[in-house]
């Protein structure tokens, strides 16, 4: 089973991105929820791990965990209103995000006793490793869960809204590193943390992951290894939950530390560029099902 930990939320997308102050429409968001969505399609076992709201949002949050298989016994439940990101969707697709969270019901996370038994993988990121008091609960479930045994992946898809002393962050950044197995992050992320994919691997992971865009990805890993795949070539809706479903699709073929050790990257890459490039073909993050990534995948 693989474990996603963090915040789940509603995307506020807007429906004509030329106009400020056009129609909004609410997608299910936010990183982690994305990435087990994605698992769910694309037929992995996962369970979600988090707070999630009693309001309306809420219930629609745990309904497409449920809707696409997703294990939610270790959601947590609470009154406080549902995080709202407002997405603007540039020309090319791209995504920027302001973010309503204060007092929302992800940043209450309380950290659970333990994981159930068959957990194999942790994944880990975005606002849930900012705001506090959750971020501290997930920072102890990652410390605890590596010490374990379980593969961690961490993505920490950086909100620069939301990170009040970018120095402070960096610094908990390099001190998360020993616990991390697998780091996946954008070329614009690695930019913004500073560093390099060699500084990274000496500080723990046995592999880091950049994802580039209409350039592809590249894995490097702990061995010296660098292996890189292009982009697959779609009409770009937007790029609303690319990057979880890099995850999920990581995860997907490298979902324990025995699967990392033995890792195909190529393979890897390869599988994640495409399950990214049918996710940027849909508005909102609209992970793919398995079936629609065709018989080579």
């Amino acid at each position: 089973m693989i474990v996603v930990a963090g915040e789940s939320l509603i995307d506020l997308v807007p429906r004509h991105p030329e106009d400020p102050l056009g129609p909004l429409a609410p997608r299910p968001g936010g990183g982690p929820y994305n990435t087990a969505v994605a698992l769910g399609r694309l037929g992995a076992r996962a369970a979600f791990c988090s707070r999630v709201s009693t309001d309306g949002f809420g219930e629609a949050l745990l309904g497409g965990l449920c809707a696409a298989g997703v294990d939610t016994s270790l959601v947590q439940r609470g009154p406080e209103p549902t995080t709202l990101a407002v997405a603007n969707v540039a020309p090319d697709g791209s995504a920027g995000y302001g973010f309503y969270a204060d007092g929302t019901a992800d940043r209450l996370f309380a950290l659970p006793p333990q994981l159930p038994p068959a957990a194999t993988a942790l994944a880990l990121g975005t606002c849930s490793l900012v705001l506090e008091p959750g971020a501290s609960a997930y920072e102890a479930l990652l410390r605890r869960e590596s010490g374990r045994g379980l593969l961690t992946l961490l993505d920490p898809n950086i909100r620069p809204p939301l990170i009040p002393d970018p120095d402070a962050y960096r610094a908990r950044f390099r001190g998360w590193l020993p616990y991390v197995s697998v780091l996946k992050l954008s070329e614009e992320d690695a930019e913004w943390l500073g560093g390099t994919p060699e500084e990274w691997l000496a500080a723990g992971p046995r592999a880091v992951v950049l994802t580039k865009g209409a350039r592809g990805l590249t894995a490097h890993t702990r061995e010296g290894a660098e292996h890189s795949v292009p982009a697959e070539r779609v009409e770009v809706v937007d790029t609303i939950g690319a990057g979880d479903t890099v995850n999920a699709a990581l995860l997907h073929h490298v979902p324990s530390v025995s699967a990392l050790v033995a890792a195909d990257w190529p393979r890897v890459l390869r599988y994640a560029a495409r399950v990214a490039a049918l996710t940027c073909a849909k508005e909102g993050a609209q992970p793919p099902m398995a079936e629609e990534l065709g018989p080579l995948y």
